[in-house]
């Protein structure tokens, strides 16, 4: 019984876990992450799968614990080519078939749905889903027969006394599991720090109602992660309580409530005004739910903020962040925070009320699920290093007898034999760079990574090779150079006429020559008037040269 991740350990998100027994490999989870900084000029990172592409034939499907982005990103992009087919629960198939609908491959990829508690085999493993909680309708552990042992999959997961929307599994059916015998426990660690529960969906129901029937006449907007489902349901259940009317407004809330609708869930929202007539209401009639809570530039909230949308917010009116900062998002979020701010508006946190709960369990909830579970084997998965080794530690101390810290790549046995890492697999990132998807550590992420720092010269050097006397045009861009632009410019035009001019032999008429002589010329220019080593590319016009 083998297991190898290919994203999500080491990491938080991208999640593609894979099992292997007697030759055949099982995919749990298909996810991305979306790009920052690091990758300039793309969208979206994903886990680069070659080598289960290079085993697509032993590959018997791939099965999706829930709807999270980090957990089914990646569908639209990789299973028509892995061609296996797709496993989700009802909320989650809906959202998976409208990406493949959207991709244009809905015909070419098999997408299965399954009831919640219906078993079902691909190859040699046994599956089941076993509902828990989390911040999305429908998350799932998955239970994992195996000809070695069973594994428990947690998938992202929580304790929730009142989860609002699903009836996650109780201690007694978890109990029941453990007692059946659990060979590795595959857990989430996101929350491990967390000394405390991470709280349930009902107590964020009294505090938000609470928190909105404070700002009377005031205008109220809300910010959340679109695919809580729970949330929106208490959401309505404010704006209800609170006589407001409720404006919904970004793609992927309208995306989230429709799939939501449709498997029987949000029964009870109260109809949705457009935000023309939202405006038209007095400000302490309208509650606003909005996308763009993590800082996204092109997102609902970022645009109110900017003055750039239907919807606007006047000085006292009020925007409550019911989620967390994901980390990696602080200084966007502040900026819009800051934004707001600085227009009168009132910014509310879960730091200034109990308006949000981690979808992820803390402490008193791994160790609550070991004592259920009773595994033999822990495996911190979902979560950077220093969160899995913190698990494991837990996990230790609760008394599991064996731990397992590993990260992308690491190819892991679980049985038969002693548990650990075996070896390494192929692994590493791609990103979606435009249409294409490309190597993350490629050139052009690395020369925009270049020319992001030092800038770029171009050099165009034209002339007839026969009587050597050339013309030379130099422009930069992105060098800090403002009044002694056309300076600089006139020295690294005479430098790389100079260095032309002391190439000897053949060198003379070689145009790879020249050309490394005018890159290296104007690239020395550029160091001396403003320390920038810029990206040079240089044009030769030059004829009768050898090339």
């Amino acid at each position: 019984m083998l297991f190898c991740a290919l994203g999500g350990s080491g990491e938080i998100g991208m999640n593609v876990n894979l099992y292997g027994a007697h030759g055949k490999w099982l995919m749990v989870d298909l996810g991305m992450t979306f790009a920052g900084n690091e990758y300039p000029g793309s969208e979206l990172v994903f886990a680069d799968l070659a080598f289960i592409e290079e085993r697509r034939e032993d590959l018997v499907g791939i099965v999706l614990t829930h709807a999270h982005e980090d957990h089914i990103g990646a569908v639209p992009y990789f299973a028509a080519d892995l061609d296996v087919p797709l496993y989700a629960t009802p909320f989650t198939a809906k959202l998976v078939a409208a990406k493949l609908a959207e991709a244009g491959i809905e015909r070419d990829v098999e997408l299965n749905v399954i009831d919640h508690f219906d078993q079902f085999e691909l190859g040699p493993f046994g599956i089941r889903y076993v509902p828990l909680a989390h911040s999305i309708a429908e998350g799932h552990a998955l239970l994992i027969d195996t000809p070695y042992g069973r594994v428990f999959h947690t998938g992202d997961w929580k304790l929730d006394d009142e989860p609002i929307i699903g009836t996650p599994a109780t201690p007694a059916q978890l109990t029941a599991i453990g007692d059946e015998g659990v060979l590795a426990l595959v857990c989430d660690s996101t929350n491990v720090f967390n000394p405390a529960p991470s709280g349930s969906e009902g107590e964020v129901a009294r505090a938000m109602k609470e928190e909105v029937a404070r700002h009377k006449g005031k205008r109220v907007l809300v910010t959340t992660f679109a695919s809580n489902v729970a949330r929106l349901h208490t959401l309505g259940e404010v704006a209800k309580s609170t006589n407001r009317r409720l404006c919904v407004s970004g793609r992927s809330l309208d995306r989230i409530i429709q799939a939501a609708e449709g498997c029987g869930y949000l029964g009870k929202l109260p109809d949705i005004i457009d935000p023309e007539t939202a405006m038209s209401l007095p400000r302490g009639q309208v509650l606003i739910v909005a996308t763009g809570g993590q800082g996204e530039p092109r997102a609902a909230l970022a645009r109110i903020a900017e003055g750039n949308h239907p919807i606007k917010l006047d000085a006292g009116d009020v925007v409550l962040f019911s989620s967390r900062q994901i980390p990696g998002n602080e200084i966007a979020i502040g900026r819009i925070q800051n934004q707001l701010a600085g227009d009168g508006i009132t910014v509310v946190t879960d730091r200034q009320a109990d308006i949000h709960v981690s979808g992820h369990p803390g402490r008193p909830e791994l160790e609550a699920i070991y004592s259920w579970l009773r595994p033999q084997i822990l495996m911190p998965v979902h979560g950077e290093m220093r969160h899995m080794r913190e698990q494991a530690k837990v996990g230790k101390e609760s008394g599991i007898p064996t731990q397992v810290v590993q990260k992308n790549g690491d190819l892991v046995r679980l049985a038969p034999g002693r548990p650990g890492k075996f070896a390494e697999v192929p692994n590493g990132r791609l990103v979606l760079d435009g249409d294409i998807i490309a190597p993350a550590d490629g050139e052009a992420v690395a020369m925009r990574r270049r020319l992001a720092w030092h800038g770029v010269l171009m050099v165009a050097v034209s002339g007839r090779a026969k009587h050597h006397e050339y013309a030379v045009q130099v422009a930069g861009l992105g060098l800090p150079l403002v009044e002694d632009y056309d300076a600089f410019v006139a020295e690294a035009q005479n430098d790389v006429i100079e260095a032309l001019g002391k190439l000897r032999g053949p060198d003379k008429r070689n145009e790879s020559a020249m050309a490394e002589a005018a890159r290296l010329a104007a690239r020395r220019a550029a160091g001396r008037w403003c320390g920038k080593k810029p990206q040079v590319k240089v044009m030769m016009m030059v004829e009768g040269l050898d090339r």
